[in-house]
């Protein structure tokens, strides 16, 4: 076994993920996802908020500028890689540029008064946004050569790259 090879060492497969179709279909559902919370932030939703409880109104609000700003975090990293990925940027640039995107923390738990009241359909697209919102994030620690938290990590080369793999793929 050569000497770059050995022992634990992890294949780096989020530059290959990142370059392939994978990183097409994560792209198409980023920016997917956008249009959709959009489109229904100025339309249904903020129908729907009207008829909320001011405890509800005031949730609301702050979860759809949160909501919000994770996906114009997200849409400028994904951007960026596509712009790898074609050949107008390179990788070195790119990781320059996504430096400068500081990802919003996710809130570690949901809920609280006028939780329950939240319509639905924002609650889906909050959770959707915060699993998309997480997968990048660990691409972009991967890419970064960042160590994942202890939870990520598997117990050897290979199941850490599998559970990167799933997490990353949403399995």
């Amino acid at each position: 076994m050569d000497e770059a090879r050995s022992g634990n060492d992890a294949v780096a497969l989020t530059p290959r993920l990142l370059t392939s179709g994978g990183f097409d279909l994560l792209y198409r559902e980023g920016m997917g996802l956008i249009e959709e919370v959009a489109a229904y932030l100025d339309g249904e939703g903020r129908a729907e908020s009207r008829g909320l409880s001011r405890e509800a109104s005031f949730l609301y609000a702050t979860e759809s500028m949160r909501l919000t700003t994770r996906l114009m975090q997200l849409a400028s990293w994904l951007l960026l890689q596509r712009a790898v990925n074609e050949g107008e940027i390179s990788p070195e640039q790119a990781l320059s540029e996504k430096s400068k995107v500081k990802f919003s923390a996710l809130p570690s738990d949901r809920g609280g008064p006028g939780w329950d009241e939240m319509p639905d359909r924002m609650q889906a697209y909050i959770g959707k946004g915060d699993r998309l919102f997480a997968r990048v994030v660990k691409f972009d620690r991967i890419e970064r050569g960042e160590e994942l938290p202890a939870e990520a990590q598997g117990e050897n080369a290979l199941a850490s790259q599998m559970d990167r793999l799933k997490a990353a793929f949403g399995g």
